[in-house]
Formats: C-alpha cells, sequence, structure tokens
C-alpha cells in the first residue's frame, strides 16, 4: 500500500503528467509526421482567398498553441491576419499575453471575425481594421488607429503578402507587378515608417519573407523579387534601428498550407504535392510558425537582431 504522503505526492503530480501529454507546441514529437501528410485537391478560390473555403483546413494551432505569458501587456499589429501565418501569429500572441489589432482586406471579413473571437476568449483585446494596405494613407492610418486603440504599440509584424503565379513574364501584367510590389515592398516600407515614431525600445519589428528570396520559384519571379527585398530591407534598419533598443527581424517560410495558395499562388495543377519535396516531405501549418514570430518579439530574443529565421522544413538556405 502506498503511504498517506506518496499518495498526496502523486496526486500533485496528476495534472503535472496530463499537461506533458498535451499536443501543444511543446509536446515531444516527430516533425515528420507532426502534421498531417496533406495533398490537397485541385481547387481555385478568387483572391485573396478565405480560409474558410479551404480544402482540407490549415492548422493555425487554435487547437493546440498554449501560452506562457511571454508577450503579458505587449501591443501588436498584425497584418495579413486574418488567415494563414498571420492569424496563426496573432492568436499565438494573444496567449502570450498581447493584444492585438488585426489588419486584413475587407473581403476577409469572415475569416477576420473568427480569429478575433479567439483572440478575445483568450482574454485578450482584437481590434479589426480592414483595408487595403496598397494605399499609403491606409498604412498611416492603421498605425494610427493600433497606437489609439492599444494605448501604443511596441510589436508590428509586416506580413500581408500578395502572390500570383505566371508561368511566363509575359504574363505578368504591370497591374500584377505594382499589385505585389506594394502589397509585399511599399507597404511594410508605410507601415514601418509611420510606426517607429510610436516604438519604445524593447519593440520588435518582424517581417514576413519567404524561401523564394533564396530559391526562386520560375512561376513566381515578381513574388521573390519582393521577398528578397524585404531580407534586404530588415537587415539594413536592422543596424539602423538597433541603437534605439528596436529590433527589427525575418522569419522565412517555406511552403506552407494557407489560402494564399489556391488563390492563385500556385497553379493548380501543383496543388496535391504541394511541399513534398521539403526534406520533411510535407508542406508546413501556419501553426508551426507562430512560434517563430513569438520568439522574435519576445524578449528571449534579445540578442537578436536583423536575422532571417527560416522555418521551411529543411530546404538549405545561406
Amino acid at each position: 500500500m502506498l503511504s498517506m504522503c506518496m499518495a498526496g505526492k502523486l496526486s500533485a503530480l496528476k495534472p503535472m503528467i496530463r499537461r506533458s501529454t498535451m499536443t501543444d507546441q511543446y509536446t515531444f514529437k516527430n516533425p515528420v509526421t507532426a502534421y498531417e501528410h496533406i495533398s490537397p485537391p485541385k481547387q481555385s478560390q478568387p483572391e485573396p482567398g478565405l480560409d474558410a473555403k479551404l480544402t482540407p483546413k490549415s492548422d493555425l494551432g487554435e487547437d493546440t498553441y498554449r501560452g506562457t505569458g511571454r508577450l503579458e501587456g505587449r501591443k501588436a499589429l498584425v497584418t495579413g491576419a486574418d488567415s494563414g501565418i498571420g492569424a496563426a501569429t496573432a492568436i499565438a500572441f494573444a496567449r502570450e499575453g498581447a493584444d492585438v489589432v488585426l489588419s486584413y482586406l475587407p473581403e476577409e471579413e469572415e475569416d477576420a471575425t473568427r480569429i478575433a473571437n479567439l483572440i478575445e476568449k483568450a482574454g485578450r483585446k482584437a481590434i479589426k481594421v480592414p483595408g487595403d494596405l496598397k494605399d499609403s494613407a491606409t498604412c498611416r492610418e492603421l498605425v494610427d488607429t493600433a497606437v489609439r486603440e492599444l494605448g501604443g504599440l511596441d510589436i508590428l509584424v509586416n506580413n500581408a503578402g500578395k502572390q500570383v503565379a505566371q508561368e511566363d513574364i509575359g504574363e505578368i501584367t504591370d497591374e500584377q507587378f505594382d499589385h505585389t510590389q506594394k502589397t509585399n515592398v511599399y507597404a511594410m516600407f508605410w507601415l514601418t515608417k509611420a510606426a517607429v515614431p510610436h516604438l519604445p525600445a524593447g519593440s520588435t519589428i518582424i517581417n514576413t519573407t519567404s524561401i523564394q528570396a533564396y530559391n526562386p520559384s520560375p512561376t513566381l519571379v515578381d513574388y521573390a523579387t519582393t521577398k528578397a527585398s524585404i531580407n534586404n530591407f530588415t537587415k539594413g534598419l536592422a543596424q539602423q534601428l538597433a541603437p534605439k533598443g528596436i529590433r527589427v527581424n525575418a522569419v522565412a517560410p517555406g511552403p506552407i498550407w494557407t489560402p494564399l495558395q489556391p488563390s492563385s499562388g500556385q497553379p493548380v495543377e501543383a496543388l496535391p504535392e504541394f511541399g513534398k519535396d521539403t526534406p520533411l516531405g510535407r508542406a508546413g501549418q501556419p501553426a508551426e510558425l507562430a512560434p517563430a514570430y513569438v520568439f522574435l518579439a519576445s524578449a528571449e530574443s534579445s540578442y537578436v537582431v536583423g536575422e532571417t529565421l527560416n522555418v521551411n522544413g529543411g530546404s538549405p538556405t545561406p
């Protein structure tokens, strides 16, 4: 028979034992099998695409991300926050203790409302701000809204992106090239320029680049060009702002399953094999990106400046 003392100790351990078996970002698991090896059916959506209509659904960490208070009291602005990587990041930030302003296109209201509800369930403030970031005034107003509604700003995530696959450069219209540049590069510049005067020492800026910056696909010439620009912008600005105590870094995703892919981001016929050429043999999920953004936003990365953190399933990068 167990002594009363020993029984009490075992009873006290039960919550700890249950927690260790939770399927969350801290659970020990094989990365090859940690997420489903998906073979998405051929499908298409009009731009910008909705997570609500994605098959199969992407994993945003809504059922698995467990926060530990690493961003308690922080104030974040996340662009492209309605779905995909931006949504997963917004959920993670909230569960780590941050209030979040969600930037998204008006057409993405359905997805944005769902993410806002998840943030509020985590006990944090969610401010929805629809708008097209191709307009400089919209970017400036977005920052002003974030500062006003959150009472300040100390995390900026430039994540919104446009990606349209074209087999031939002759198929890339002037309008498409312009829209891709403005969404991916100009908006990052406008938002950062507007935000910096409000950012106190200890703040962080995180930009979403891509493996395309290093290994461009022949069908994504304009998109890959913007991602290389984001890398250089990040590294240059990081040196400029470091003396002010503001850290600038980037995350470079590989093939991640989001609404961007079936809404012209990939050729339809390529979707069933999406991500299978990575060393892990599968596409990544947005939930696997969120911890990278949390790390770069938190004080844990206080000596990480001008870094590009690759989250790509093992594909070699410089």
